[in-house]
């Protein structure tokens, strides 16, 4: 585990001073909140009410991060990094965010799902070429990934089925944001590693300040800007669901750094792919969709990976094993003769 050196906090939380579960379950019980809030507004904005402008949803809930950041009391002041380390991190932030929301308005939620979920496997994979990481993953961590991954898949075509909602655009900006996600994850990772006094606001402050600009060029090339700012204008409600999306996302952002910082961006990867089950179950629950075997299937499968994931490492813990000099005088100990003279006559005996 990283970061022991440094006193980490989540929203006034000390986590340094606590268990290791402990820990996690803090971190994900904040995430699964956050994100399980942002999967349902998303759902209804823009499958019930129609409104796909993706990148100027993010150019909105980027101010109110900006906002909610102020209030948590962190200055440029406390920052540890230069701004130059957070200028790819925040591109690829703000792109893999606009293409996530934009692909909605071609594919169904649970469709888009289908892709995001397959994030963790190239995830771990980059984690191998990141600078400062070099990441090996043992076999059942695969294995527990391609689990969660298949049975999402098979849960998500399930509802492709009943209810499809595919295209080729949809999927060209969800694979984009797929291949920005493996990026991310790891980026974000190798900045805790190299200033372990980096902390969860820098880190999303500066990927906000950074990156909110870059949003611009899309909205105003594809027309989005004055199409959404029209539609909000007409209905100012989408506004109240915006900035309490934001709120929810903004506590599910934190917890993911801290999970991140604490555990890694693979460990983390799998926890956001156990998280879009919950939302798909929520999903078909809160808008009653018709489930089928086929579900059910995903949803064992789902459930096998998380369990293998779970699942503790047989090894011996370093502290409890004998320092090699003792086990090599142990072995070197000559026997009483006593007990190899007690030894022949058992033998004799046989």
């Amino acid at each position: 585990m990283k970061g022991e050196d440094h006193i980490r906090t989540l929203f006034g939380i000390t986590l340094t001073d606590k268990p290791t579960w402990q820990q996690f379950l803090i971190c994900s019980s904040g995430f699964f909140f956050g994100y399980l809030v942002n999967g349902i507004c998303e759902e209804y904005v823009y499958n019930r009410l129609k409104f796909s402008y993706g990148w100027y949803f993010t150019f909105v809930q980027g101010f109110v991060y900006l906002t909610l950041i102020s209030l948590q009391g962190f200055t440029t002041k406390q920052m540890v990094n230069p701004w130059k380390m957070y200028v790819k991190l925040s591109a690829v932030l703000m792109g893999s965010h606009g293409l996530t929301k934009g692909s909605l308005a071609y594919l169904n939620y649970p469709a888009q799902l289908m892709f995001k979920s397959t994030k963790v496997l190239p995830v771990m994979m980059m984690g191998a070429f990141i600078p400062g990481l070099r990441r090996k993953y043992p076999p059942r961590e695969y294995f527990s990934a391609v689990l969660l991954v298949v049975g999402l898949i098979l849960f998500t075509l399930a509802d492709a089925n009943s209810s499809p909602n595919f295209s080729i655009i949809g999927v060209v900006m969800v694979s984009g944001a797929l291949v920005m996600d493996s990026f991310l994850g790891n980026l974000q990772e190798a900045i805790f590693t190299i200033n372990r006094d980096t902390t969860q606001m820098e880190m999303l402050f500066c990927s906000t300040v950074v990156g909110t600009p870059f949003l611009i060029p899309p909205m105003v090339l594809t027309g989005e800007l004055f199409r959404a700012w029209n539609s909000c204008f007409e209905h100012p409600y989408v506004y109240g669901v915006l900035v309490f999306e934001a709120v929810a996302t903004f506590v599910g952002q934190v917890s993911v750094l801290s999970l991140i910082a604490i555990f890694g961006a693979a460990t983390t990867a799998l926890v956001t792919t156990a998280r879009k089950a919950v939302t798909l179950l929520l999903s078909y629950i809160i808008f009653t969709k018709p489930m089928s075997e086929q579900h059910a299937m995903g949803l064992i499968l789902i459930a096998a990976g998380i369990m293998m994931k779970m699942l503790p490492d047989h090894k011996i813990p370093q502290k409890l094993r004998l320092p090699d000099a003792i086990v090599k005088q142990v072995k070197s100990y000559p026997r009483d003769e006593k007990n190899e003279e007690q030894d022949e006559e058992k033998r004799s005996l046989v």
